[in-house]
């Protein structure tokens, strides 16, 4: 018993290992990957480490060095902003809420989304029935403007914006997990996990829920670069996280009244934001190819070797 114990455990080591070396092999074949992947994990470390590697703080003033030009000499990398703020300093600490708001939002639409999606497929009627028609109700909104009218009415701040995208973007979880529920529902692997006894949760969550992970995960990043555009735009207008708080948003607004004579106020956020959007997308895009066969032959990327 020990012994098929050991190798039933040893069998499933080396599938995940094999895994591994697949994952490997397709992420060396696109370095358009390799470089988004480098530039997210330079983005984490320096918002992880920004109270330990920042040469100021995020709100040290000094206003007999306000806006100074980026210099690799003067102690100011990327310059200073009208209160004599370190910009280098301000974009690492920013670094938090650009990615910490939007993880969570996706986290929390991602937990609704597919809780709801997965009672409404799998059990059908009245709930099916509710949870859709809210859906086509959420539907026809636009999602932006009611985000705006929700932050607006409650207050703005990094608590609201993450419930707000978790309350406002759970549908297309919804959705798409429901979709693919119908589709699974009658399949000969769930009908044989019924027969055996399983309960509707164990059905749910260890025979269907796997057949949607790739697609759940790769739809989430995308989900993340989008909620990050619209959490620097909220912030940008004044209705998203408010000082003295650091976030690129609130960077592009205070930099736009110096915009003639103080180019790198807008220009460093706006690289930060359109960079990290950019490098999320592109690992999105990637992810999806190297879990879908089907994607993988129209990118040309290597196939699964025998």
């Amino acid at each position: 018993m020990d012994t098929s114990r050991a190798g039933v455990l040893f069998r499933a080591y080396g599938a995940r290992l094999a895994v591994l070396r697949r994952s490997w092999h397709l992420l060396s074949a696109e370095p358009v990957a390799v470089v988004s992947l480098l530039f997210l994990f330079m983005v984490v470390v320096f918002g992880l480490l920004a109270s330990r590697i920042s040469p100021y703080g995020p709100n040290d003033q000094d206003i007999s060095a306000r806006l100074l030009q980026p210099s690799l000499t003067g102690g100011h990398l990327l310059g200073t902003d009208g209160l004599g703020r370190d910009v280098l300093s301000r974009l690492m600490y920013g670094t938090r809420m650009a990615l910490l708001i939007p993880l969570v939002g996706v986290a929390i639409s991602l937990v609704l989304g597919v809780t709801l999606g997965l009672v409404a497929g799998y059990y059908g009627g009245k709930a099916d029935a509710i949870i859709m028609r809210i859906v086509d109700i959420k539907m026809a909104l636009s999602s932006n403007l009611l985000i705006l009218v929700i932050i607006v009415m409650i207050g703005p701040g990094p608590k609201t914006i993450m419930l707000v995208f978790g309350l406002v973007n759970w549908v297309l979880y919804a959705r798409m997990v429901r979709g693919a529920i119908l589709s699974l529902r009658e399949t000969p692997f769930v009908q044989a996990a019924r027969i055996i006894g399983c309960s509707n949760r164990r059905v749910m969550f260890a025979h269907v829920m796997p057949s949607m992970v790739a697609v759940i995960v790769s739809v989430s990043i995308v989900e993340m670069a989008k909620m990050m555009i619209t959490e620097s735009g909220l912030s940008f207008l004044g209705f998203g996280v408010q000082p003295p708080t650091v976030t690129w948003g609130l960077m592009l607004a205070a930099g736009r009244e110096y915009l003639n004579v103080a180019w790198w106020l807008v220009t460093f956020p706006g690289l930060m934001i359109s960079g990290t959007v950019l490098a999320i997308s592109l690992v999105g895009i990637w992810l999806r190819a190297v879990t879908d066969p089907f994607q993988r032959n129209i990118m040309g990327m290597p196939r699964k070797q025998q």
